[in-house]
C-alpha cells in the first residue's frame, strides 16, 4: 500500500511589516550617495529634494530615516488636499510619497505647497520611481518647479547589495537558508531590489505550501516555474528534493 503523501498546508500571505530603522537600511555603491544627502541634513542644497529609484529600491525607506531626524510628518501625493497644505508645512518639514504614481494628484495643492514651503524654509523631500519628464504633470508651474529641485537617484544594486538584501528579507520572515539558496536566486533574477523582495515571498508561500524548509532545489524549482532559472542547470538536483 502507497504511503499517502503529507498534507498540503495553507499558506496565509499575511502582510509584512517592513523594518524601516537606520539599522536596517543596506548602504552599497548604488544608494550610498541617497544615504549621505540623508545624514548630511540639515545641511541641504535646496529645501525640496526629489528622491528617485525604482520599485523597492529603498526610497520609503531612506524617506522614513529622515523624517525620523527630521520630525517630519509622511504623506502619500495621492491624498494631498489644498485645504490641508498650511497645516503641513505648519510642521516644519514634510516627506511627499509617490507624487510620481498619483494619477489623481492635486497639482494645484502641490505647487502650492511646495512655494509655501520654500516661503518658511521648510523641507521638503518627494519621492518618485521615474523622472520629472514623465510624471505627467498638467500645471506648467508645478513641472518647472520639480525640475530645478535637486534630485538624488538610487541606481540598481550591485552584486554584493543584492545578495544582502535577500539575506535580509530571508531574515526578515524569520528564515534560515543557506548560502546556496541566496546565490542560486541571486544569479537568475534580474538587479532589481523589487524582484528579490517578490522572489524571497513566493519561495516563503512555497516552502509554507509544502511544509519544507527552503532549499536550493525548491528554490530552483520555484525559480523555474516563474521562468527565471536557467536551462537544464541543477535538473538533477531538483529531481532529489525531499524536503
Amino acid at each position: 500500500m502507497r504511503d499517502k503523501a503529507p498534507p498540503k498546508q495553507l499558506a496565509f500571505d499575511l502582510p509584512l511589516d517592513p523594518r524601516y530603522g537606520r539599522e536596517d537600511f543596506l548602504v552599497g555603491p548604488a544608494n550610498e550617495a541617497a544615504y549621505a544627502l540623508v545624514e548630511a541634513w540639515p545641511d541641504w542644497p535646496d529645501t525640496v529634494l526629489l528622491l528617485q529609484g525604482p520599485r523597492g529600491s529603498g526610497k520609503s525607506h531612506l524617506a522614513s530615516i529622515w523624517a525620523t531626524r527630521a520630525h517630519a510628518w509622511t504623506v502619500s501625493a495621492s491624498t494631498l488636499k489644498d485645504d490641508q497644505v498650511t497645516h503641513l508645512v505648519s510642521n516644519g518639514a514634510l516627506v511627499i510619497e509617490d507624487v510620481d504614481r498619483a494619477a489623481d494628484r492635486d497639482e494645484a495643492a502641490l505647487f502650492h505647497l511646495l512655494n509655501l514651503a520654500r516661503e518658511r524654509h521648510s523641507p521638503v523631500m518627494i519621492t518618485a520611481a521615474r523622472p520629472v519628464d514623465s510624471f505627467g504633470l498638467k500645471v506648467a508651474d508645478l513641472r518647472s518647479r520639480l525640475r530645478l529641485a535637486p534630485t538624488i537617484e538610487i541606481l540598481p544594486p550591485d552584486d554584493a547589495l543584492l545578495r544582502a538584501v535577500i539575506v535580509k528579507l530571508f531574515v526578515d520572515r524569520q528564515i534560515v537558508v543557506d548560502l546556496a539558496v541566496v546565490e542560486a536566486v541571486a544569479l537568475r533574477i534580474d538587479r532589481s531590489l523589487a524582484r528579490a523582495r517578490d522572489v524571497v515571498a513566493e519561495l516563503d508561500r512555497d516552502a509554507l505550501g509544502r511544509g519544507r524548509r527552503i532549499t536550493k532545489p525548491l528554490a530552483l524549482a520555484v525559480l523555474d516555474r516563474l521562468g527565471m532559472a536557467e536551462a537544464g542547470e541543477d535538473a538533477d538536483e531538483q529531481d532529489e528534493e525531499t524536503g
